[in-house]
């Protein structure tokens, strides 16, 4: 375990790489998730409101890192800097692996947060999952620090161990009735998928069409998604899946790939061709090539409890939304009272 004898805390108003990162640490793709390069928090800054600006603290060791990347409200509120394509939003930590220090490190951020002028009474993070231990991490160093710390679980994120798996073992242990419908209707109306591993002009029209006559609501920004997804094809992350019946694309999907985990992004098929049941066409193809050509550890169907995801998911996790107030201060102690207030009137359960 590295010392914790010191660590320093520091806090800026800027997503310039130099500043926020000098050591490119956030850049490196060897290690942590989608969710956490600074390319990520750039992209999600325009998404965050009008009027967000990036409020980013960061703390350090002798050589370990950590930060918080936050976006500025205004009206002394803060929030994450997240948006609705991310799985997760947490505390960013590198060459940190023991509970211990990071904590540490993470006091450092809340202390930081809690003594500068002017700065947030109240902070709102969300999605922050259970599983890796961020939640709870966050709320004990916030509370450490002197916040009030609110918590509950506001979604669900469901994911699939793979570890030395192969795809017909995976599938054996699917549903019956999944397995059964995936063959019937594949052999009934000669439907079969195709799996792109780089950005195509034509496959992504195809896509944006399936969606826009799908059930999902309106997209919350088909840019950011494109952007998003060619530079994932430029690096070979990129998986896509197209299901064509009588040369009409009726389902597609959209995955990545990074650091043995698959992440499904996007998935749609259209309203008029749901009795072919063409998505679950595209997702056995897309599990099987992430599992027999990618060699992915785990598969992660991001955030939502939707029903159908158990079909094809073993584990369900809690997804947290964490409020901390700076109840020293009046507007946070009366912030932190109203919350509360709220969450009784609501039936939130709050742990």
């Amino acid at each position: 375990m590295t010392s914790t004898t010191w660590v320093k805390g520091e806090l800026t108003d800027t997503l310039e790489g130099v500043t926020v990162d000098p050591r490119g640490l956030l850049d490196d793709y060897v290690t942590g998730t989608p969710f956490e390069r600074l390319d990520w928090f750039r992209a999600c800054l325009p998404l965050s409101g009008a009027s967000a600006r990036p409020l980013v603290v960061r703390a350090w060791n002798e050589r370990a890192y950590a930060w918080l990347f936050l976006a500025d409200q205004g009206g002394r509120q803060a929030t994450a800097l997240a948006s609705w394509y991310s799985f997760a939003f947490g505390p960013v930590f590198r060459n940190c692996d023991d509970r211990g220090e990071r904590l540490s490190l993470l006091r450092a951020i809340a202390r930081r947060l809690g003594k500068t002028r002017g700065g947030p009474v109240e902070i709102i993070m969300a999605p922050v999952p259970r599983r890796g231990g961020a939640s709870g991490l966050i709320r004990e160093a916030f509370s450490a620090e002197g916040w009030a710390v609110l918590r509950h679980q506001s979604s669900t994120s469901w994911s699939v161990d793979t570890a030395g798996m192969d795809f017909a073992t995976y599938w054996a242990a699917r549903p019956g009735q999944l397995r059964n419908t995936h063959d019937r209707k594949a052999r009934k109306y000669g439907l079969s998928a195709e799996v792109l591993t780089r950005f195509d002009d034509q496959a992504w029209a195809d896509y944006e069409s399936v969606y826009d006559e799908s059930w999902k609501p309106r997209e919350g920004d088909a840019v950011f998604l494109k952007r998003f997804a060619r530079s994932e094809g430029e690096a070979g992350r990129l998986r896509v899946a197209l299901v064509r019946h009588e040369d009409q694309v009726v389902a597609a999907q959209f995955w990545t790939v990074e650091n043995g985990t698959a992440y499904i992004h996007k998935l749609a098929h259209r309203e008029s061709a749901k009795h072919l049941s063409a998505g679950t066409i595209a997702s056995a193809a897309l599990f099987r090539h992430v599992i027999d050509e990618d060699k992915v550890e785990r598969v992660d169907f991001g955030t939502g409890n939707d029903r159908y995801k158990a079909d094809w998911m073993d584990e369900s996790m809690p997804l947290d939304t964490i409020r901390a107030y700076r109840i020293s201060h009046p507007q946070g102690l009366w912030r932190w009272a109203k919350a509360r207030l709220s969450a009784l009137r609501n039936g939130t359960r709050l742990d």
